[in-house]
């Protein structure tokens, strides 16, 4: 017999206690994903019978994520700004923390229309989020990996975003003759050698979006030295490092 909904949390939340810290949460988000219902639906619905093929689902889920599988890579989701995003292995998973920066652009005196740009765009969290804020805005958001970016085109075409532009590009090489109201950035700032690099999601990203020369502070000395000649007289740098 297969489990129901308030029983597969439970085995699921045993099963995974060992190797996360956040292991109910985990199991309700992975069971949604095979279910493809809302949070509610745990709650009003606890007795539901899994089918043979949600319980097979379900459990590979689990055994990926008890392997150490980040939950983003298993659902092909996470949630940015209120905004589901895809994510896959080909760059960062965005992170709560990452909203701060959005937070500091959004608080900024700019002009109405300002010309945004995002360096290092990722899943393209940043630009989306302040697409999602600031309609009349026009934000170009560049990514050195192909991979990357055609991520974040399929994240715009799914959110409907009309005032956002992604372009592969090294940093400032691909829009060498523009000028910005604000540029904004979170780069790779992480020591080759930190331990953090052989724990937890970081294990599953690539090292090109984690890792700098020079201490971590490589790239963020290089966006900071090119950046004047990208900003209008005017203009703000806001990046991200911690």
């Amino acid at each position: 017999m297969t489990d129901t909904v308030e029983s597969a949390i439970k085995r699921a939340t045993l099963l995974l206690q060992s190797s996360t810290d956040s292991a109910k949460l985990d199991a309700q988000v992975l069971l949604l994903d095979v279910l493809q219902k809302p949070h509610s639906y745990l709650f009003s619905w606890p007795e539901k019978q899994l089918s043979a093929a949600q319980q097979q689902q379900f459990d590979e889920h689990c055994q990926r994520r008890l392997n150490g599988e980040p939950v983003a890579h298993i659902t092909g989701l996470r949630e940015f700004w209120s905004l589901p995003l895809q994510v896959n292995s080909s760059t960062l998973i965005p992170r709560p923390d990452t909203e701060t920066l959005v937070e500091h652009a959004l608080g900024l005196a700019l002009p109405a229309t300002a010309k945004v740009l995002d360096l290092g765009t990722g899943t393209g969290a940043i630009a989306l989020a302040l697409a999602s804020e600031m309609p009349n805005w026009q934000i170009t958001a560049v990514d050195r990996v192909a991979d990357a970016v055609a991520l974040a085109n399929t994240n715009k075409q799914r959110l409907g975003f009309t005032n956002v532009n992604f372009v592969q590009s090294d940093w400032f090489s691909e829009v060498a003759t523009q000028q910005f109201d604000l540029i904004v950035s979170n780069p790779p700032y992480i020591e080759h050698d930190d331990i953090h690099l052989s724990q937890g999601d970081v294990r599953f990203e690539p090292l090109s979006a984690l890792v700098a020369d020079d201490d971590g502070m490589a790239d963020i000395k290089y966006i900071i030295s090119q950046a004047r000649d990208f900003l209008t007289p005017n203009g703000m740098l806001l990046i991200e490092h911690g």
